[in-house]
């Protein structure tokens, strides 16, 4: 598999988007800004009571919850959640540094999918940077089981992503889709795929202050076996594009991207982050290395089991 450049990228701008959370109902704002080389993606956020500047690095280490969306660093002391669909855009059209501007705990949802995002990088391009672009290559199988759940990541030569779910809903049911992660097979594949849920989850979920935000204009919504989405679903199998959507997302959090497979059956924000643990944290030295440089050539290994993550300098990873 060919990439364009083994070099980093950045933004060649500044843009910035507005829309609500959808948690809170509120009203929320990001802004994207370029970085040097070597800075990853950066959040960067206020403390809700003492108003300092805190920035948090899009990393695994960094997660602290995952079972509604995706959460980075302490909601009540300047944490962002719904980080999933920007870091998929950024990780999807290959942006390895940027620093994320926050006015508030939420990512703005936009219309529940990647779109927006895309459509605001892609209006102020990409800068290529001088330092070479590093990956995480996938030397052996590693595998996460949570009931009849799982997801693996193995080795193989390129970026693939193989992602099944199964619903008891009839309108969902079993889908199954693989892709090749390109950024033409992302804008095109995934990037316009929602979030999707029942109506009687979501009624639930306000009854105990959650997803105050959610409406028709930014989820699928099913209730008695149809969805009720009067556009309908934008592909018959929106739903597994969007679990792969997520997926992608959520192991951009590697700080890297990734030489290798990522195969799930029936999962999602928990087990995404359970297999980034698991690779880094138990799987030992053998299972990854650091390289440099593109698919079509020998890469050059730039360190052994260790991974760091990249952020600003003069941040820790804790």
């Amino acid at each position: 598999m060919k990439r364009g450049s083994d070099r980093q990228t950045t933004l060649a701008g500044s843009v910035s988007l507005k829309g609500i959370g959808v948690h809170s109902g509120g009203p929320a704002e990001v802004a994207l800004h370029p970085a040097d080389a070597g800075t990853g993606i950066v959040f960067a956020v206020q403390h809700p009571e003492t108003g300092r500047d805190i920035e948090i690095p899009a990393h695994w280490r960094a997660v602290t919850a995952t079972s509604l969306c995706t959460v980075v660093g302490d909601p009540k002391a300047g944490g962002v959640s719904t980080v999933e669909h920007l870091m998929a855009a950024l990780r999807g059209l290959g942006v390895d540094n940027a620093v994320v501007e926050l006015d508030g705990p939420e990512m703005p949802i936009m219309d529940g999918s990647s779109a927006a995002f895309v459509a605001a990088i892609e209006r102020v391009g990409l800068r290529t940077l001088s330092a070479a672009r590093r990956y995480v290559r996938i030397k052996k199988t590693v595998r996460v089981d949570q009931g009849n759940a799982w997801c693996e990541l193995r080795p193989f030569d390129g970026c693939r992503f193989d992602v099944t779910i199964d619903f008891d809903a009839e309108v969902i049911g079993r889908q199954r889709l693989v892709v090749d992660l390109t950024p033409d097979a992302f804008r095109s594949e995934l990037s316009r795929a929602r979030t999707f849920g029942s109506v009687q989850d979501v009624e639930k979920l306000w009854s105990m202050g959650f997803a105050l935000g959610s409406s028709l204009e930014n989820s699928v919504a099913i209730s008695e076996g149809r969805v009720l989405n009067p556009e309908g679903t934008r592909w018959h199998d929106e739903f597994v594009r969007h679990k792969m959507l997520d997926a992608v997302g959520d192991l951009a959090l590697a700080g890297l991207p990734f030489i290798g497979a990522y195969h799930s059956y029936k999962g999602g924000h928990r087990m995404n982050h359970a297999i980034l643990v698991e690779l880094f944290d138990k799987a030992g030295a053998d299972a990854f290395e650091i390289v440099e440089g593109q698919f079509d050539r020998a890469p050059v290994m730039v360190s052994g089991g260790e991974h760091r993550p990249l952020m600003a300098a003069g941040q820790s990873a804790s």
